[in-house]
């Protein structure tokens, strides 16, 4: 399969990287074997492999080679290349596709790479960083766009402004690269129009790089809304939740003053009835009014004003089966509507969400959460 390919399919695709060191951060896992790494990686759903292959980074073509032996998921090779013959040694090493970062390539050589690389079946990931770099990667009709939210003549770190090229880029395949380290943090390069994620330091710096894998990439995220306290935010992200939901409806007797200090490991969620306001979210979740209740059964979940999810608000405890059926059909559903630890597992293995969200089943009183239910309910989820 053609690394774009392999990238192109239904939901968040995942390259896992291997690397022993960064020019930024030093040593990573500096006695990190191929044979070790690379086949956990498989084991735990990766659709592509990347391997670094320059010396700053602890890197060789042998890499690349064991790579090949140790898979059959694409390779993408990641380094500095600025000539066919290293197009040419990649390929000949066993890769699939090739980085071109345009911070080092003019446009013209660039281009005559790309060409190159499209005689010899080798995909091209051109790079981006930068507003006039993404500009570039259109002008060159890139088909496969990566943007990196380090900036590698300073290594700092922005990753709202990756989210906002991310949002504009055009290709085929668009991918987030480096600083996610969290499942939320992957969503929001999903909700962002990523196609994929480029994931490395994380992963070799987890114990069980596969299983750190795994848990960026599983499904359903988890979303404990109705949060009014400080307290009980810090209980819920310690837990695991993905998404933390502050309601601003009037008349709900869980109505937050604010959007509390959720860390960058999460994210936060504003709920509306009617019309949204303007409160700092990371996301909007609005349900229409309907007469007679604080708001109606369904919402939608916007990202800076485009609709990114279905929210299904369903009786869960209610006697009609049927009910979980009618709630499939949409690839980024969040189940809502009873959730709790006694019921969740059930309705997520009918559903197959993309997201579960509970407040009342998880409190001690109205927007005063129970952290022993909050624990538990992540726990069920997962």
């Amino acid at each position: 399969m053609r690394f774009e390919d392999a990238l192109s399919g239904p939901g968040l695709a995942a390259i896992a990287e291997f690397k022993r060191r960064s020019p930024s951060l030093g040593d990573i896992r500096p006695d990190a074997r191929i044979e070790d790494v690379v086949p956990a990686y498989t084991a735990n759903g990766a659709n592509a492999v990347s391997v670094l292959v320059d010396e700053r980074f602890a890197g060789t073509l042998d890499d690349l080679r064991a790579a090949r032996a140790a898979t059959e998921v694409p390779l993408l090779a990641k380094g500095f290349f600025s000539t066919e013959e290293h197009l040419r040694e990649l390929r000949e090493a066993g890769a699939d596709a090739a980085l071109l970062i345009l911070r080092d390539l003019d446009d013209e050589t660039t281009a005559r790479l790309m060409r190159y690389a499209a005689t010899i079946g080798l995909d091209t990931l051109v790079e981006a960083h930068d507003e006039e770099e993404l500009a570039r990667a259109h002008a060159l009709d890139a088909s496969i766009v990566g943007v990196n939210a380090r900036d590698l003549s300073t290594f700092a770190i922005d990753r709202n402004a990756q989210l906002a090229l991310v949002a504009r880029a055009r290709a085929n395949v668009v991918i987030a690269e480096s600083a996610i380290h969290t499942r939320a943090q992957g969503a929001a390069a999903e909700l962002a129009g990523a196609d994929a994620i480029l994931v490395g330091t994380s992963l070799m710096r987890a114990p069980d790089p596969g299983k750190k894998l795994r848990s960026l990439t599983s499904r359903p995220l988890v979303k404990v809304c109705g949060l009014t306290r400080q307290e009980d935010v810090d209980v819920a992200v310690d837990a695991g939740a993905d998404l933390l939901g502050f309601i601003f409806a009037e008349g709900s007797p869980r109505r937050a003053a604010t959007v509390l200090d959720v860390p960058e490991t999460a994210l936060s969620v504003a709920v509306f009835v009617g019309e949204p306001e303007e409160r700092g979210a990371d996301l909007v979740q609005l349900y229409d009014h309907e007469e007679g209740t604080v708001r109606g059964r369904n919402a939608t979940l916007y990202r800076d004003g485009q609709a990114v999810a279905r929210v299904a608000d369903l009786p869960w405890e209610g006697e009609d089966a049927a009910h979980w059926e009618n709630a499939r059909g949409d690839d980024r559903l969040v189940l809502a509507g009873k959730l709790g630890p006694h019921n969740v597992r059930a309705a997520i293995d009918v559903v197959h969400p993309w997201a579960v969200d509970a407040a009342s089943q998880l409190e001690s009183e109205p927007g005063i959460k129970d952290h022993d239910k909050v624990r538990a309910f992540i726990r069920e989820a997962r």
